[in-house]
Order: C-alpha cells, then sequence, then structure tokens
C-alpha cells in the first residue's frame, strides 16, 4: 500500500470496468503533474479537477456527472456526487501507485502529498 496513513477505498458503482479505467488513467497522468510540477505541496481532487478544470465534459469523468443525472438527481447533487466519486477513484488511483503518498483529512478533504 503506498498510501502512508491506512485510509478506506470505496468502489464507485455505476460506471463500466472500462470507464473506470479511463478515469484512473486520466487521474494517473494529472497526479504525475502536479507531482513533476508542485513537489512537496498537498492535492485533492478539487486542485487536480475543480476550479478551471470544472467542465469536465469531453474527459473520461463526464461519465460520472451523467450517472448522476440520469438517476434523476438536480445539476448541483449531480456535481456534487460526481465529485465524490472522483474523491474515491483518486484515492485509488494514489493507493496503486508505485510511490509513496501521505494523505490526512483537511477542511472536510482528503488531501495527498507525494513523498520523495
Amino acid at each position: 500500500m503506498t498510501l502512508i496513513t491506512d485510509s478506506e477505498i470505496r468502489t464507485v458503482n455505476g460506471i463500466s470496468l472500462e470507464q473506470q479505467e479511463r478515469i484512473c488513467n486520466f487521474i494517473q497522468g494529472a497526479v504525475y503533474c502536479w507531482c513533476k510540477n508542485r513537489k512537496d505541496e498537498w492535492f485533492s481532487i478539487r486542485d487536480l479537477m475543480g476550479g478551471e478544470n470544472f467542465n469536465w465534459e469531453g474527459t473520461p469523468l463526464i461519465v460520472l456527472y451523467e450517472k448522476h443525472r440520469q438517476m434523476g438527481k438536480s445539476q448541483n447533487d449531480s456535481v456534487s456526487d460526481a465529485g465524490k466519486d472522483s474523491g474515491w477513484l483518486v484515492k485509488r488511483v494514489i493507493n496503486d501507485d508505485q510511490r509513496e503518498f501521505q494523505t490526512k483529512k483537511e477542511d472536510l478533504v482528503r488531501k495527498y502529498r507525494w513523498i520523495k
């Protein structure tokens, strides 16, 4: 396990294995970029895929939003729940990474930092 602190890893339901793999590969690329360009800085899924990267259209992550919309949830609830799903997937990606990461929960958000 590459997370220094024990932390629960959950499964994201309602998407195919292929969709999950595409999302995880996409997230892995974002994690690699963060670690290369922002060494020693903590990050969360919000840092990788929120803010200016909020619009997931055209990315593998859009299926998370669409899943919740198809369940009849409002736009705001779908955005929120897709964000939670992406948080579980980033945790899985980091846990499966060959490098070591610290993790902590701060301001109700799970954060990570690469240990060189």
